[in-house]
């Protein structure tokens, strides 16, 4: 298995950190956040190193998305959440701040419990979004 020595998410992995774990299995983790921003505020990582989401096979994707899931409904019955955030960052202009692959599930409660995504929409004309979206598929 891939580990980074100095990886925060990686020690926590293999023990070397303490965290409140919420799931374990042979590839995935999933513990809450030391920083959270709401109640019950979890990450879910793969146990081996990746730097995000980019980079991450796609079987094990699947995994922690499939975990992410557990932990969402489990959140919304056990903790009475009303709903749920569920992200990933990809790459510091993005808001990643550890370079380690992870997911974050995030508890709502309510519109004042302390966690807003703005989505202002931004304009772009027909053509541009044309361009664009030539651009991406290009890509594919």
């Amino acid at each position: 298995m891939n580990y980074d020595e100095d990886c925060i998410f990686c020690k926590i992995g293999r023990k070397e950190i303490a965290s409140a774990k919420v799931y374990e299995d042979s590839e995935v983790l999933a513990f809450l956040d030391v920083n959270p921003v709401t109640k019950g505020h979890t990450l879910v990582i793969t146990k081996e190193h990746f730097s995000n989401f980019n980079e991450v096979p796609k079987n094990l994707i699947n995994k922690v998305f499939q975990v992410a899931q557990t932990v969402s409904q489990a959140a919304i019955m056990e903790l009475h959440a009303t709903g749920v955030n569920i992200l990933t960052n990809v790459n510091p202009s993005a808001g990643q701040s550890v370079m380690h692959f992870h997911v974050h599930v995030i508890p709502r409660y309510d519109n004042t419990d302390g966690f807003k995504l703005d989505f202002t929409p931004k304009a772009i004309g027909t053509r541009d979004m044309t361009n664009i979206a030539t651009m991406i598929k290009k890509g594919l």
